[in-house]
């Protein structure tokens, strides 16, 4: 069973959030597949592709402001610490680990994202179109006033 099928509802309208959710949900799919000879492999190309997405939000949150950085950071980082955990717990590297486990974090990933996807990805899409942010390019059209404390 795949663990997330992209699906129109997971799209934010908004190209450099969606292509990296699309990709993460074919590597999830992959992962799902694989060998237990390949698990290993693709299990470390799905963690750098996460690494790589979530610092891209996080710049994005910070460079914009968002109100939602702290919250949205945090379920980043603990998210890639328990899949760098269940790399190194199970040492699969070495052939040698609980490849069942990682086949379930690799469904709950799924879930997680698909949930991430709809709150607080969602959120972040919507400030970035509000700002007139431009993730391609890192700039900032619209940039939002200081509030006085």
């Amino acid at each position: 069973m795949t663990p997330l099928q992209w699906k129109e509802v997971l799209s934010l309208d908004l190209p450099a959030m969606d292509e990296p959710s699309f990709q993460l949900a074919a590597l999830l799919e992959l992962a799902s597949a694989a060998s237990d000879a390949d698990l290993p492999a693709l299990w470390r190309q799905l963690i750098a592709h996460t690494q790589t997405q979530f610092e891209r939000e996080d710049r994005w949150m910070l460079q914009t402001s968002f109100s939602s950085t702290q919250v949205h950071s945090v379920q980043h980082k603990v998210v890639l610490q328990v899949m760098r955990e269940g790399l190194s717990n199970n040492d699969i590297g070495a052939g040698t680990g609980n490849l069942p486990l990682i086949r379930t974090m690799t469904r709950d990933l799924g879930v997680w994202f698909a949930q991430h996807n709809q709150s607080m990805d969602a959120a972040l899409a919507l400030h970035l179109r509000k700002t007139g942010y431009d993730p391609e390019l890192g700039v900032l059209s619209m940039p939002l006033e200081p509030v006085a404390i």
